[in-house]
Parts: C-alpha cells; sequence; structure tokens
C-alpha cells in the first residue's frame, strides 16, 4: 500500500474541496441523495447486527462498509463537504467563494436528506410488513434510539444541548478524519483502512451524525417512536449540523490546512 505525504493529500483536500464547489447542481444533487442512501443502509444494517447479536461493538466494526462504498463510489456527505469546500475559498482558488460554499452545503444537505428518507420509508414498510403490524424488533430499536437522542436530551436543557452539540463536533472529527485518511492511500484497501478505523470509533462512541440521524429519526417517527418532527429538528438535527460542521472544519480541514499547506517559517536556530 503506497501513501502521500501530509503536504500531498492535504493538497489533494484543496483540489477536492475546489472540484465540489465547481461541480453543477444535478451532479451535486445525485451524487448527494446516493450518499445519503447508501449511509442510511448502512445504519439499518449497523443496528440489525447490534439486535441480532447483542453485542454494539460488532455493529459498530461493520457499520464502516457503507462509508466506504460511498467514498470509492464518488458520492458526497455533508459532513465531508463541511470540511473540504472552505479549503478552495481559503487558497483563493479560482471561482471558489463563500457564496458557492453555502451553494453547495445546502445542495448536499437536500440530496443527503431526500436519500436518507428514502431508506427510512423503504425499510419502516420492511421492519412492519406494510405498515400492515407492530414493528419487529429492529424497528422498535430505531424507534427507542430516535425517543433517548431527542427528549433524552430534552430533559437535561442546556445541560442536554451542550452535550449533544459536543456530540456533533466529535462526531465529525472522527468522521473527516476517516476522508482524510482516505486521501492518504493511493490503493483501494489502503483507503478501506484509513477510513475504517474513525468510522468505527464515531458509531461505536455514540457521537451524532447528521446524515445518520436523517435516516434514524424519520424511521423512528414511522415506527412510532415517542417523540415529535420539533423534537428532532430542535433536539438532535440543527444542533447535530452545528456541531459536524464545527468539528469537521476546525479540527481537521483548518489543522491540517494550517499546519502542512501553510506552515509557519521555520524557527531559526541559535
Amino acid at each position: 500500500m503506497a501513501y502521500l505525504a501530509p503536504a500531498e493529500f492535504v493538497t489533494k483536500m484543496v483540489d477536492a474541496g475546489e472540484s465540489k464547489l465547481l461541480m453543477s447542481t444535478r451532479d451535486t444533487l445525485i451524487r448527494s441523495y446516493m450518499a445519503g442512501a447508501i449511509l442510511a443502509l448502512a445504519a439499518a444494517f449497523a443496528v440489525t447486527v447490534t439486535v441480532n447479536t447483542g453485542n454494539a461493538l460488532v455493529g459498530a466494526m461493520l457499520f464502516p462498509v457503507g462509508f466506504i462504498m460511498l467514498y470509492l463510489l464518488g458520492f458526497d456527505l455533508l459532513t465531508g463537504v463541511f470540511t473540504l469546500a472552505p479549503l478552495a475559498v481559503l487558497d483563493r482558488r479560482p471561482g471558489a467563494t463563500w457564496k458557492g460554499v453555502l451553494r453547495n452545503w445546502s445542495l448536499v444537505f437536500c440530496g443527503n436528506f431526500a436519500g436518507a428518507l428514502t431508506v427510512a420509508v423503504f425499510m419502516a414498510i420492511i421492519f412492519t410488513f406494510g405498515f400492515s403490524e407492530a414493528p419487529n424488533a429492529i424497528g422498535q430499536r430505531i424507534g427507542h434510539i430516535g425517543e433517548g437522542r431527542t427528549v433524552g436530551y430534552s430533559a437535561h436543557g442546556a445541560a442536554g444541548m451542550l452535550t449533544l452539540f459536543v456530540r456533533g463536533v466529535m462526531c465529525n472529527w472522527m468522521v473527516s478524519t476517516g476522508v482524510v485518511a482516505a486521501m492518504m492511500s493511493t490503493t483501494v484497501s489502503g483507503k478501506a483502512i484509513g477510513m475504517w478505523m474513525p468510522i468505527m470509533v464515531f458509531f461505536y462512541m455514540g457521537f451524532e451524525h447528521s446524515i445518520v440521524n436523517m435516516f434514524l429519526f424519520p424511521s423512528g417517527l414511522l415506527l412510532g417512536g415517542n417523540f415529535t418532527l420539533m423534537d428532532y429538528l430542535i433536539w438532535n438535527e440543527i444542533p447535530t449540523v452545528i456541531g459536524n460542521l464545527v468539528g469537521g472544519l476546525t479540527f481537521v480541514g483548518l489543522t491540517l490546512y494550517a499546519t502542512h499547506y501553510k506552515p509557519a517559517a521555520k524557527r531559526v536556530a541559535h
């Protein structure tokens, strides 16, 4: 497996950010829709594995297959473009503007949500035999996840909101590390291994990923979870999106850009 030096893969990060900003609306929506759908299916798979084995670690170990698939297929997640797109503006790439960044983020959000919602509806049909009976064990687990990670946070007030936000930050610190780790390698196996580790960490630790939640919480509502749409938006999705933005851009994008792409002048030895 061949690996790139830090300055080389950070250059790839900036290049990737530029390409995402210049992508057409059609392609951005298609790629983000497929990313949201594949990640949602991976989340359903991981919950299924956890329920059937009784071991959450096994589910977390297998969840990254979805992330790896969508990355290798060239699809886009909101968490990734949060980290990459601003770097093209900071580097003053031609055509890269903050207006373009906001456009890209908005389109990817919509595409991810549509893809995740599609899978949420499909899986709810499967878990209930077309809504003809009560949800099976997996459907019930998803409903309970939705309750614990909405009204569970709101029960703690401001402390719950802070916890939710920090979990969002930590999540995209790990997820964006996975995106960057894939750029370090020039082989498929190297990319897969690089992505696997941080994605497994975020999932097992229960950090909040805005696109995974676009599947879990609409699914929970469809499957009878005891929370509302406003609970989901206020006490999960919106703070999670903000936390994901802060985590990916601050702890991955800007730090790597600053120290490997635009390092400070070397200290003069005395």
